[in-house]
């Protein structure tokens, strides 16, 4: 009797040792349509209480069907230090899953390994580019950017070629694969990117207008914007997640001094980049942000089409051209109030207090990626993206 009592103690012994290796991961949502590339982000604080010891390179994330999953871990801080080994620099454990609709929950288990994980495919991707004056440019697998600094606003030197251009506008990269192509776009050389040679072409056009979502400070009349960026800082670097930040100088917004930082997040699979904009006074006030679409978003020799929507917390474009195909632009703004237009933007607006960050989101895709053919597949997707901000993903942890 003692002797098989044991044998039982022994048993839930062992049980309870191999729970305390395995996190549990329950996400959850409302939706009851398909949530593609949702992103599950778990703090590190939590996986090394339950995984006491777990590093980021000896891990595995499964699936409900045992499939190990792509994932990544991020530091709480630039250079931070784990002097233990006890992964205090950690900040998230970041990974994805693509919800099928009427798919409301899924569970997922983090587990230490003895191996070492290899190495995940890069999938989200940003980096500050001096081969090119002093660009900002990211991407993911869907959609690349980029952005400009000081160097391009600098006047010309006599006798130089230089492009001269201040804007604070954001530029889009349409691109064809899913591989990243920042790098081998800017190795080809200024300007080759404006042409498709197989991998896709930059076919919007920003000058001096807010872009592909700019920001400004609108007096109910007029839009008051900040110069190229001044200062970039990259926080993490895939492989499912990019996020960065870049620093714009003090400009007078109608006798207004105004700084602003934003934080851009950038996910695999997803059409949207998240961003988030502080805005800085000398003292606290009110402002009434707005952010913009170029009203001429494409070169004149496509001979383009553009229409506008305006839809609740939505600002849209859809853009027909001649030859190179379509495109779409949009901003999400959750708690917007209002529209306006300058000569060169639409805008959507909202009141935010300085110091208090604005979140918004920002997406763009071509027609030939065979995602939204035509307007009302943009459109479509647009409002599905809407709903999924509205409705975030709940998640729970426990032991299994």
């Amino acid at each position: 009797m003692k002797r098989a009592i044991l044998v039982a103690w022994l048993a839930l012994a062992a049980l309870h040792a191999g729970a305390a290796e395995r996190l549990l991961v329950t996400v959850r949502h409302d939706l009851m349509a398909a949530r593609p590339a949702e992103t599950i982000t778990v703090p590190w604080v939590e996986v090394a209480r339950r995984l006491p010891g777990a590093l980021l390179h000896q891990l595995a994330v499964r699936d409900a069907s045992g499939r190990v999953l792509p994932y990544q871990v991020t530091n709480v801080a630039p250079l931070a230090k784990d002097p233990k080994g006890e992964g205090t620099a950690y900040g998230e454990l970041i990974f994805q899953h693509d919800f099928a609709a009427d798919e409301q929950s899924a569970r997922f288990t983090v587990e230490k390994t003895a191996t070492v994980a290899p190495p995940f495919p890069v999938k989200a991707f940003a980096r500050y580019v001096p081969e090119r004056l002093d660009d900002f440019a990211w991407e993911n697998d869907k959609i690349g950017h980029r952005t400009y600094g000081q160097a391009l606003a600098a006047p010309a030197p006599p006798g130089s070629d230089k492009e001269v251009l201040v804007t604070s506008g954001v530029d889009i990269w349409f691109k064809r694969p899913s591989y990243l192509i920042v790098d081998r776009w800017y190795n080809k050389g200024h300007d080759h990117y404006h042409k498709d040679e197989g991998e896709g072409l930059d076919m919007y056009a920003v000058g001096r207008t807010r872009g592909a979502g700019g920001t400004g400070i609108w007096n109910g009349s007029q839009l008051f914007t900040s110069r190229n960026y001044s200062a970039w800082r990259v926080i993490a670097n895939g492989p499912v997640r990019a996020v960065f930040e870049l620093t714009y100088d003090e400009w007078d917004a109608d006798g207004a001094p105004v700084s602003e930082v934003k934080r851009f997040t950038v996910d695999a699979g997803h059409y949207f980049d998240t961003v988030d904009s502080t805005f800085s006074t000398p003292s606290p006030r009110t402002l009434t942000v707005a952010l913009g679409l170029n009203k001429k978003p494409a070169y004149a020799a496509q001979a383009p089409v553009v229409a506008t929507y305006r839809a609740p917390a939505t600002l849209m474009q859809w853009v027909r051209q001649r030859s190179a195909g379509d495109f779409g632009t949009a901003i999400v703004l959750p708690g917007a109030d209002g529209y306006a237009a300058d000569p060169d933007n639409e805008l959507i607006l909202t009141q935010v207090k300085s110091a208090q960050p604005l979140r918004y989101y920002l997406g763009a895709g071509a027609s030939w990626s065979g995602e939204f053919p035509t307007a009302q597949a943009w459109q479509g997707y647009v409002e599905a993206y809407r709903k999924r901000v509205a409705s975030p993903i709940r998640v729970e942890l426990g032991a299994e």
